[in-house]
């Protein structure tokens, strides 16, 4: 039996459980669902082309992103996924270290629940 020629790819997914969502994205290689966990995830892969795709869940899909890589045999290639700070933005993917979308929007709407709680809770004590 001959030994088939492997490379890598190590997906980084960005975030953690508290920043993301406490459940961890989704990722397919080549259309397979494959483990992956917040952090680095190293995947041995027969050398080609592979399209890596994410997504997050949570009352429904969103965040998602995809990648195409070339890999070449022993060879291990870099894929960063950057999932949205909230339901309503699309992930990012790429070769390096992503931004992260929807913090400005995420933000804006912590600060309208603060603001909201805390009118309700002073008209309340009138």
């Amino acid at each position: 039996m001959t030994e088939q020629p492997v490379g890598w790819i190590r997906l980084t997914t960005q975030g953690n459980w508290f920043t993301s969502n406490a459940i961890t994205p989704y990722v397919r290689l080549n259309g397979y669902q494959v483990a992956n966990r917040y952090g680095e995830n190293v995947h041995p892969v027969p050398p080609g082309r592979w399209h890596v795709e994410a997504h997050c869940q949570w009352l429904r899909e969103y965040g998602q992103a995809s990648y195409d890589v070339d890999v070449a045999a022993g060879q291990t290639v870099d894929v960063f996924y950057a999932p949205p700070f909230h339901q309503f933005a699309r992930g990012r993917m790429g070769p390096t270290s992503q931004p992260r979308r929807g913090l400005a929007t995420f933000v804006l709407l912590m600060v309208l629940v603060v603001l909201v709680v805390g009118a309700t809770s002073v008209l309340m004590t009138r």
